[in-house]
């Protein structure tokens, strides 16, 4: 008898932690109590793992962490899993068949044919992609490796940086470069009238000076309007009319959904996965669900992520058991303000839970190494070894 198929698509932190949990735990308790085997197919765009969250500084120098722990092998991770209930699929999904329920994937490294997949259960979680492959891997991680040694390689003989981006890429990345070339001439772009708008006015306020003290010279309501590379040098044309020629530009800012294969019934207007409400992780139609920055319920933040697995996959279990097994556990999304911003490698602004937190404290969660040593762990499954 052909498996009940549990397609996961996407190879980041939302897909990995929901696969890992699946794995571990629902499966198990789904073939303990029926007769059904039950296979988890995942489907990653690239071989690699990226921890993005630390982009700001590994794209500053290639000394600080080693781009060898900031891009991990996603199969190693999975080795362990038997092949009757596992199987890593590399490729990108081209489209979705909703009646026959079947995906067809490309192979992103062009050495393999395209292969149609079935699903009877589906988990979304593709994430978001941005303008520069410094914060998403396009294709191959590969790329993006060469992204951040292009940068990491132009910094030092750069006279002139333009950052785009108020929000916390933007306000990491000046503080990471400033911090190593204090002699550069660096420009924080802000389209808002604000830095780091989901946080209070006040704590807006503390990173602008943070970053004033480095050197950084902060722009608001500016935005960029179009960009020429030149080789050396880069032409930036701004939403004012004016223009700048800068040696390196950095744009941080400006994320889209990976939703392009799907059906447009499933969307928001926003091209975002619809999900039915925030509770059970439910999607647009039945035995479809979301979860991470693709999904209409997100805030976007790592909370939103490592929150969200559990309250799904025991929507997953209480779906595919017909609410004989397990409990649904709600998710209960974290609303107030909260939000760790670094400013170079020695602290920074932020708030949790709607407290606002000293620079100490944003040097111990986040400064000191950008949350690198829960890169293994975060690959390997090793945070839902407990349900």
């Amino acid at each position: 008898m052909a498996p009940h198929n549990i397609v996961v698509i996407g190879g980041s932190y939302a897909g990995l932690g929901t696969a890992h949990y699946l794995l571990k735990h629902t499966i198990p308790a789904l073939e303990k109590a029926n007769d059904t085997r039950y296979k988890l197919i995942l489907i990653s765009a690239t071989t690699h793992f990226y921890h993005k969250v630390g982009a700001p500084r590994f794209l500053a120098s290639p000394d600080l962490i080693p781009l060898s722990k900031a891009f991990l092998p996603i199969a190693d991770g999975f080795r362990d899993y038997d092949a009757d209930h596992f199987e890593l699929v590399i490729g990108e999904a081209q489209t979705l068949d909703e009646t026959k329920k079947t995906i067809v994937v490309k192979d992103t490294y062009g050495s393999a044919p395209s292969r149609s997949i079935s699903y009877s259960t589906l988990v979304l979680a593709t994430g978001s992609s941005s303008e520069s492959p410094l914060w998403s891997i396009p294709g191959s991680h590969e790329d993006t490796i060469a992204a951040l040694k292009e940068t990491q390689s132009a910094l030092p003989n750069a006279k002139t940086v333009l950052i785009a981006g108020g929000g916390p890429a933007g306000v990491e990345t000046a503080g990471e470069i400033a911090t190593l070339f204090p002699k550069a001439d660096i420009t924080l772009l802000s389209g808002a009238d604000r830095l780091l708008t989901r946080l209070r006015p006040a704590i807006s306020a503390a990173a602008e000076s943070q970053e004033s003290a480095l050197g950084v010279k902060t722009i608001h309501n500016l935005k960029v309007d179009s960009v020429v590379s030149n080789g050396a040098s880069t032409d930036v044309r701004l939403s004012d009319g004016t223009s700048r020629t800068v040696d390196i530009y950095i744009p941080a800012t400006g994320i889209r959904p990976n939703t392009a294969f799907l059906p447009k019934s499933w969307l928001t207007d926003r091209g975002y996965v619809i999900t039915r409400d925030t509770t059970s992780l439910r999607g647009p139609i039945d035995n479809v669900y979301a979860i991470g920055d693709v999904a209409g319920y997100s805030l976007g933040g790592a909370l939103d992520i490592i929150d969200a697995v559990r309250p799904l996959c025991s929507t997953i279990l209480t779906d595919l058991s017909g609410g004989i097994v397990g409990k649904p556990v709600p998710f209960k999304q974290t609303v107030t303000e909260t939000q760790i911003v670094p400013i170079g490698p020695s602290g920074g602004v932020g708030s949790v839970f709607g407290w606002r937190v000293p620079s100490f404290v944003v040097w111990g969660f986040k400064s000191r190494d950008y949350m690198i040593r829960m890169v293994p762990g975060t690959v390997s499954g090793a945070q839902f070894v407990k349900a």
